[in-house]
């Protein structure tokens, strides 16, 4: 059994210092230097891809609004109207979430479409959202002035299952 063993540690140190044993194809042999191709000359490489995703300062201040900290934060619970360019143009709904990871901010749109739910999801730095407008904030503690009531959740889930209330909120903006 000793003897065995001996063997096998012999033979495993062996296969250290020579080549792999079993087969030449498992052996990635190194890339070929290749010269500059013309799309990396003409721009179109990693570079012009990061241009392309900076925010505009327009954007930048519209995702800095929908942050913890900004003073004239929009929380859920407001009324927001949000301007495409694509169709629908124009969708107005009751903030219900408001989902925060950076440049892929998002936020969820409620409104009742004759008698019937429907939920719009945009995501604050795309280029299709032209501009959101708040048409009755949300209360929060502190603020004073024309506000709507404060809500006590971060996700209004709960308003799908009451729509009475959805339109509690928005019946001030009901003409």
């Amino acid at each position: 059994m000793l003897n065995a063993l001996r063997q096998c540690t012999r033979r495993l140190m062996s296969t250290t210092a020579q080549p792999y044993p079993y087969s030449n194809a498992a052996i990635i042999p190194p890339p070929p230097a290749t010269p500059a191709t013309e799309p990396l000359k003409a721009g179109k490489g990693l570079m012009a891809y990061l241009t392309q995703r900076l925010l505009t300062p327009e954007k930048a201040a519209l995702l800095a609004r929908f942050g913890r900290r900004h003073p004239q934060r929009i929380l859920p619970g407001s009324v927001l109207q949000v301007n495409a360019g694509h169709a629908p143009t124009s969708f107005t709904g009751v903030l219900l979430s408001i989902r925060r990871r950076g440049a892929d901010t998002s936020i969820l749109l409620r409104n009742i479409i004759n008698r019937t739910g429907v939920e719009v999801q945009y995501f604050v730095c795309s280029p299709h959202v032209k501009d959101i407008k708040v048409l009755n904030r949300a209360g929060a503690k502190g603020t004073e002035g024309r506000a709507g009531t404060r809500m006590r959740r971060a996700k209004l889930f709960y308003l799908r299952d009451s729509p009475d209330k959805m339109t509690a909120i928005s019946a001030g903006m009901r003409k």
